[in-house]
């Protein structure tokens, strides 16, 4: 009970280290760093995913922890940095909205999500109590980085790490989804990346950029 316990803060911490990275995430301009950050945001996931797996007693959750490990660790990084070496576009990206001003609204946005988890979290499980405000948090703050940046890779990044908060929420607070639906989104989310891929190519080739701000053009036109 002791050892079910001190996993379940665990998972808190986990939860926790998952708010920050995505926080920093949102406050970071290279996109290389972005790739690396959302590296180890989905380190942090699997690990999180195996936890809940070994306290709840649920195994499947280990085949989606080493499905995440695979997917979100080594393949798609993977395919990201070879996207950006093929267009050359590791350099500094710009945004819409100056750092320290993200940033601030960033905390807002944490505090936000956690007064409206609150009263839902009072209701859940043990391991759900102190997650939810983060996953939903985690959401939020991935959404703001896809409104907030000119390019976009990173607004690619933004949605998979919106993703993971889905599933970090998906995990901790119902123990996880049915195998087949977990094994439908993972395939989602790869085929997702490469179709961005492709039209990132598409964007690149036509406008010799990727700021989706030429688009406009296509409109105007």
């Amino acid at each position: 009970m002791a050892v079910n316990q001190l996993l379940t803060q665990f998972v808190n911490l986990l939860g926790a280290v998952l708010l920050m990275l995505v926080f920093a995430m949102i406050g970071q301009r290279r996109i290389v760093s972005l790739i690396l950050l959302f590296t180890f945001q989905g380190a942090v996931l699997a690990l999180s995913t195996a936890v809940v797996g070994y306290v709840t007693g649920q195994p499947h959750l280990y085949v989606s922890a080493a499905l995440t490990l695979v997917l979100k660790v080594m393949l798609i990084p993977w395919l990201l940095r070879r996207v950006i070496e093929r267009l050359g576009i590791a350099r500094d990206v710009e945004t819409l909205i100056n750092i320290p001003t993200t940033m601030l609204i960033g905390i807002l946005i944490v505090i936000f999500a956690f007064n409206l988890a609150k009263p839902i979290s009072q209701f859940s499980a043990v391991l759900a109590g102190g997650t939810l405000g983060i996953a939903l948090a985690s959401v939020l703050l991935s959404f703001l980085m896809m409104i907030t940046r000119a390019n976009a890779l990173p607004q690619v990044i933004g949605f998979l790490a919106m993703e993971n908060g889905l599933f970090f929420a998906a995990t901790s607070a119902t123990y996880g989804m049915p195998m087949v639906v977990e094994l439908g989104i993972a395939l989602d989310v790869l085929i997702g990346v490469l179709i961005l891929g492709v039209f990132m190519f598409q964007i690149r080739e036509q406008f010799d950029s990727l700021d989706i701000r030429h688009l406009e053009q296509l409109k105007e036109e």
